[in-house]
């Protein structure tokens, strides 16, 4: 797996992404699955940026792998929390009337084959996959 180590700040979103995209790049990887996966890595690195250490600033570590499917590990030492717990979102329901947040967790599920969080030792290590096939 290639490995990013970065603050998880949301000034380094643009360093994620395309840490990210050049990796899907050079795996000759759709239009629709980049921006799949740029939506899915965002949503991820920027709940960490938000809140894995709020209000101070701490370490993201981002892995990918490209083979017959892509795997990207995130990876933070913050407060423990599992994003794919909390409840999807009512989408039957207008935009004024659902509860503010997780429109983002849901379109990772829908947009990735899974989706698995691990708390290990101090790390929240949330890891997410989709196939090439």
């Amino acid at each position: 797996m290639k490995e990013l180590l970065i603050d998880a700040k949301i000034d380094n979103l643009d360093a994620v992404l395309g840490f990210i995209g050049a990796e899907l790049e050079a795996a000759d990887c759709t239009l629709k699955l980049q921006t799949q996966i740029a939506i899915t890595v965002e949503e991820i690195f920027v709940n960490i940026a938000h809140y894995a250490y709020s209000p101070e600033v701490g370490g993201a570590t981002i892995r990918i792998s490209v083979g017959d499917e892509i795997i990207i590990e995130f990876e933070d030492k913050g407060k423990p929390y599992n994003p794919l717990e909390k409840d999807d979102p009512d989408v039957t329901l207008g935009a004024d009337e659902r509860e503010i947040g997780g429109l983002g967790v849901f379109m990772v599920k829908k947009f990735m084959d899974t989706a698995k969080y691990r708390h290990e030792g101090n790390k929240n290590i949330l890891t997410v996959k989709k196939s090439l096939t």
